[in-house]
């Protein structure tokens, strides 16, 4: 984890809109936390979506950051980079050897294909025709490929985090959640341990903190 980053006397923190549980929200929360950026964290509850937060962001799904100047940032990713940019102690942008294509690759894959078949596992009432139990093997693909991975180097990308891991992470976490028990019988065993170790962290710590529901008016909460 980031020292957090001192702020310029008077100046107003950016504003990041968040959910705990929301893998999107996590990573997020995951970049800023490294960075040490520090805003003003507001926890939203998405059944009862804040006035200020629709009107920063009609589209209403979290992460988002609304800058000191103003600028609205409204992918996961984008605030990934936003922070990160700022500010990388850990070098997750740009670890050593590491191809830049590569982790977008595999972040893309996450975000697409996997998270697709993910939702249709998960919420599997919500998709008219659904197999649950199909769409767990179509996401099977891509964990093994993390599998495949993780008997070569230690992280995703090589032997240092990288953005691609606290990319991920989150994803991988909730699919492990649907049905635990089933996840840790499957023969990935490195894949586990590095699931196992993100849990345990201290920065899952960090950013899994509890925080009421965000209200106008309620006294700032600082992040990190």
């Amino acid at each position: 984890m980031s020292t957090p980053l001192s702020d310029a006397p008077g100046e107003a923190l950016p504003l990041l809109y968040s959910f705990r549980r929301c893998p999107y929200a996590m990573r997020a929360r995951l970049a800023v936390l490294a960075s040490g950026v520090r805003c003003e964290l507001r926890e939203i509850v998405l059944r009862d979506k804040a006035p200020a937060f629709l009107a920063a962001s009609p589209k209403g799904t979290v992460p988002v950051v609304v800058t000191a100047g103003g600028d609205v940032i409204e992918q996961s990713l984008d605030v990934m980079h936003w922070a990160l940019e700022q500010n990388d102690p850990g070098d997750w942008l740009s670890p050593d050897g590491v191809v830049q294509a590569a982790m977008d690759d595999l972040i893309a894959e996450c975000d697409g294909p996997f998270k697709d078949s993910l939702d249709r596992y998960k919420y599997a009432n919500r998709y008219e025709g659904a197999d649950p139990i199909a769409e767990r093997a179509k996401a099977e693909v891509f964990l093994r490929k993390l599998e495949e991975r993780l008997a070569k180097t230690r992280y995703l990308c090589g032997e240092q985090i990288c953005l691609a891991d606290m990319a991920i992470a989150p994803f991988v976490r909730q699919f492990a959640n649907v049905d635990r028990a089933w996840f840790d019988g499957q023969d990935w065993p490195r894949l586990i341990g590095w699931l196992e170790a993100f849990l345990a962290s201290e920065r899952f710590e960090a950013i899994f903190k509890k925080y009421p529901q965000w209200h106008a008016g309620d006294a700032p909460t600082v992040f990190p």
